[in-house]
């Protein structure tokens, strides 16, 4: 199985979320989804509280994650 290509599912517009990376046709951010399996949640569960997100939805999310985290610039946080 390949990387699922991102931009065929998330999107990021001005008017939407302020401007914060979303799954495409709804305003649920890549980072309520991404944020959700940190925390220990399944895809399944995920999609009970947002039916209208597939399984390649979420995938696209971590993908778009993935790609995002290797263009910036990270520094470590003070925790």
């Amino acid at each position: 199985m390949g990387r699922i290509r991102w931009q065929e599912h998330v999107v990021i517009e001005p008017d939407l979320h302020h401007g914060a990376p979303c799954v495409k046709g709804t305003r649920i951010p890549v980072a309520t989804i991404v944020g959700s399996l940190a925390d220990g949640m399944e895809p399944h569960e995920i999609q009970d509280a947002y039916p209208q997100l597939t399984d390649e939805d979420i995938r696209a999310a971590l993908a778009y994650v993935a790609d995002a985290v290797q263009l910036d610039l990270l520094a470590p946080l003070n925790a």
